[in-house]
């Protein structure tokens, strides 16, 4: 059955809108992305260094004098995912660390994020670096363990928090519209009040629509009714 007769096209537009509530709150996910550092570029910007992992930490085998980075923040998927700010030299990071046979040195550059991405209620370590100095075949996971404990792991192995930053929470999806950090008090409590309950829900402006566009289906069923009659 199509929408052509009277009625269907009211309750098609209903159901339209009801379908789209969700999609209005397009969500990011709030996580450790994880990068290595292109040695090769050739760039005073240190963010045009990074490249997305294409494995993870627990995986990665880095070789001595490598640098590689975590960022934690609020993002969709790689493409738009943060990168670690901060220095990214490996000169620089393992100045104090020298070489010893049988070990590598990895530097590791750890950007906790902003205001705008932690957790509610929690307020972000400053950005640091640290040299790692792990056996031969040790991996990113291990290098990271030496120098940024505690690190909590979920059930599927997946990277949870450094340096016990964040305390609770894991790749949970987080609303798009959420305030900006620069918000004040008043103006994030005024975005919460027209999303509802801040948690993600139908705003008012979208609970109006929905019983606006409800009455015009009762209002077509009474009309079609009446020339039945």
């Amino acid at each position: 059955m199509t929408c052509r007769r009277l009625v269907l096209p009211v309750l098609c537009l209903l159901l339209a809108v009801l379908g789209t509530a969700g999609q209005a709150q397009a969500v990011g996910y709030r996580y450790w992305s994880f990068w290595d550092r292109n040695s090769t570029a050739d760039t005073a910007d240190t963010a045009d260094t990074w490249v997305y992992a294409t494995q993870g930490p627990s995986t990665a085998r880095p070789s001595d004098g490598d640098v590689q980075g975590f960022r934690f923040s609020v993002s969709e998927d790689s493409k738009d995912s943060a990168k670690p700010r901060g220095a990214a030299d490996f000169a620089t990071i393992c100045a104090k660390t020298p070489a010893r046979e049988g070990s590598k040195r990895v530097g590791l550059v750890l950007d906790f994020g902003t205001p705008a991405d932690a957790p509610s209620g929690s307020t972000p370590p400053r950005p640091r670096t640290a040299c790692a100095r792990v056996d031969d075949d040790a991996t990113t996971a291990d290098a990271l363990a030496a120098v940024a404990k505690p690190l909590r792991y979920d059930t599927n192995a997946l990277l949870c928090a450094i340096a016990g930053y964040p305390a609770t929470g894991c790749g949970e999806p987080v609303a798009a519209d959420r305030p900006k950090a620069s918000a004040s008090p008043g103006e994030e409590a005024e975005n919460n009040s027209a999303d509802g309950d801040g948690k993600g829900g139908p705003s008012v402006g979208l609970l109006a629509g929905i019983a606006a566009v409800a009455a015009l289906g009762a209002a077509a069923v009474w009309q079609a009714r009446r020339r039945r009659d």
